[in-house]
């Protein structure tokens, strides 16, 4: 039951902004921003299990050690090498980003002619300047969602999608979930410090009971 809390969330985001607005294909390649998160665990091991090939980006060694060990083919230490100077020979069809900031000049650049840009979040602003030629001329898609407001019959759509792709995929074991620590409930405030000390690697999970 630890496991199955970890999914809802990052399943239902993933496929919803990877595979429904984003169109990933296989052989196409998708770049993760975040790659050791909770969302960015998934998306490695779903774009893998479906034929996509998988680049990411995370803050320390340890991290890209582990979104390799998941599958992802690029695993770019941003505190140490700039990720389009790493994938600008190769180029990425999908970029799944929650930076924003000055990732978003960078992201466009990388996709490929039809790319898709799809945003999950702006941790580092939500403003760019961008060249409108360039996404005419390339025929660039630039998209995103957010989960939350949506409607229940939209969440109940979603979910039967999610449990018709997805979860054939955690029965044969192409996808696992990957929990980081599980800490009581009375630990709550030391569970939130693990989180914002961006020291995990995917999910931290609060236990209710022992039941």
């Amino acid at each position: 039951m630890m496991e199955a809390a970890t999914l809802p969330e990052t399943v239902l985001t993933v496929w919803h902004n990877v595979f429904e607005r984003g169109h990933l294909q296989p052989g196409e390649t998708l770049l993760v921003h975040g790659g050791s998160s909770g969302i960015g665990i998934t998306a490695i091991q779903l774009a893998r299990a479906l034929g996509s090939r998988v680049a990411v980006t995370a803050g320390s060694e340890a991290k890209c050690q582990a979104c390799l060990a998941l599958g992802a083919e690029w695993a770019i230490n941003y505190k140490t090498a700039d990720f389009e100077q790493v994938l600008k020979e190769e180029g990425v069809d999908v970029v799944l980003d929650m930076i924003g900031g000055d990732y978003i000049p960078k992201n466009l650049r990388l996709l490929k002619d039809d790319g898709r840009l799809v945003f999950i979040n702006a941790m580092q602003g939500g403003t760019a300047e961008l060249n409108a030629l360039q996404v005419m001329s390339r025929r660039l898609t630039i998209t995103g969602s957010t989960l939350r407001p949506r409607s229940a019959d939209f969440k109940a759509a979603l979910t039967a999608e999610v449990k018709k792709h997805v979860w054939p995929l955690l029965s044969s074991g192409q996808f696992r979930p990957v929990i980081d620590r599980i800490y009581p409930l009375a630990e709550a405030a030391a569970a939130h410090q693990r989180m914002e000390s961006s020291a995990h690697i995917g999910k931290i999970v609060l236990k209710v009971s022992e039941k």
